[in-house]
This record gives C-alpha cells, sequence and structure tokens, in this order.
C-alpha cells in the first residue's frame, strides 16, 4: 500500500516529537516525592559548588608566596633586624607568612618553644584551609544515597499502582514511579560525583599548601641553627 510522502513525514515527526522528553519534563512526571528530592540534590549541589569556588580561590591565594620571602627574612634576621622581618611577616597576607612570623616573635626563647608554637600556628592554619572542605565529602557520600532513597520511592508508587491495578497493568500508570525511580538515581549520582571530585581537588591543593608551610618552617628553624 502507497503512503503519501507528507503523511510518512508527519508519522516520523510525531514518532521523533514521542521519544523526545527534557530534562524538565523527567522531574515534573516523578510525582511530588521525586521533585522534593530532586530539590534537596540542587540544593546540595549549589552548596558544594559554593565550597568548592570559595576554598579553591582562599587555598589559591595562600599558595602565592614570594620566591624573595625567606631571603628578606635571612637578612633582616642576620643584621638582627626583628622588627622589620616581624613587619614583612605581617604585611604578607598567607599562612607561610603568618608561620614564620610567629617564630620571629620567639626568637630568644629556646629552639623547642620555637618550634612548638611554629607546629601550633600551623594547625590553626591547616584546619582554616580545611574550613568547609568536610561537608563537600558528606555531600558526596550522601547524595547517591538520597538518590537511591528517591528510587525506593518510585518503585514503591510503582508497585503500589501495580497492586491497585485489577491486574491491569498500563505502563502509564506506572510512568510517575519509574520516572522518579530513574531521576532521582541520575541526579544523586551526578551531584556526588561532582562533590567527590572537588574534594579531592581541594584535598590536593590543600597537601601542596602545607607541604610548602612545612617547608619554609624548616629553612627558617635551620636559620636559626646557624652560626653566627
Amino acid at each position: 500500500m502507497f503512503i503519501p510522502f507528507q503523511e510518512t513525514t508527519d508519522l516520523i515527526e510525531e514518532v521523533s516529537q514521542e521519544k523526545t522528553l527534557s530534562i524538565y519534563n523527567l522531574i515534573m512526571d516523578g510525582g511530588l516525592g521525586g521533585q522534593i528530592i530532586i530539590a534537596l540534590l540542587f540544593v546540595l549541589l549549589a552548596v558544594a559548588l559554593y565550597i568548592y569556588f570559595e576554598r579553591f580561590f582562599a587555598i589559591k591565594a595562600a599558595s602565592q608566596v614570594d620566591k624573595n620571602f625567606m631571603n628578606q627574612i635571612r637578612d633582616h634576621i642576620s643584621s638582627g633586624k626583628l622588627e622589620a622581618a616581624k613587619a614583612l611577616c605581617d604585611n604578607t597576607n598567607t599562612p607561610t607568612a603568618r608561620l614564620i612570623g610567629k617564630g620571629i616573635s620567639r626568637i630568644g626563647k629556646p629552639l623547642d618553644d620555637i618550634n612548638k608554637a611554629i607546629e601550633n600556628a600551623g594547625k590553626l592554619e591547616v584546619y582554616q584551609l580545611e574550613r568547609n572542605v568536610s561537608v563537600l565529602a558528606t555531600i558526596a557520600g550522601a547524595a547517591p544515597m538520597i538518590g537511591f532513597l528517591g528510587t525506593v520511592i518510585g518503585m514503591i508508587v510503582a508497585i503500589h499502582e501495580i497492586a491497585n491495578s485489577g491486574g491491569q497493568i498500563d505502563i502509564k500508570m506506572l510512568s510517575d514511579g519509574l520516572y522518579t525511580a530513574m531521576t532521582t538515581t541520575v541526579a544523586g549520582l551526578i551531584v556526588g560525583i561532582i562533590a567527590y571530585v572537588t574534594y579531592n581537588h581541594l584535598v590536593v591543593r590543600t597537601d601542596k599548601v602545607v607541604y610548602q608551610m612545612e617547608a619554609k618552617s624548616v629553612e627558617f628553624l635551620d636559620l636559626l641553627n646557624e652560626p653566627v
């Protein structure tokens, strides 16, 4: 049987439209339970991105240390200009400078006391660098579980529809539950992956700053041990 070209084109367009479904429609067709879980996941995603970018720029600023900083500290201490060395540290807003400044303020006391003061100051600086980073780890673990919760809710809805169908199973009756199950799982995994990757990236960047602080602290202590 011959089918006119125009009817064939309309049929193809109709099938194409039926197979196309936007993310918005997926969320809206997922029922109230799915919409609540998706909204919660979006909030978690926004929190994760905010923490990541806020910490990223803070850690980036903390890692920027002038290459001549320690040379200037060495010159000031060798010349006995402790106030100038302390002023240089105060004017340099980095964790390394604050550690060195803490050590300079303890010059004249036993070396063990100076080392202890630097260690205590270092712990405070690391705490500041890692502030709120643990929240990313929590989101990385919680988001997939929240998504799986939506999956369970969606399956319960689907089973409920089957139980009330009286033996007449209609796929349209199951769509809300299936949409909830699939969309929340995907959303939870996406948020979890993003939070996991950003968390590990911040940990690596923080470790680099900590190693830098340790290296400069050792260099400062070696400077104090040099013979006059």
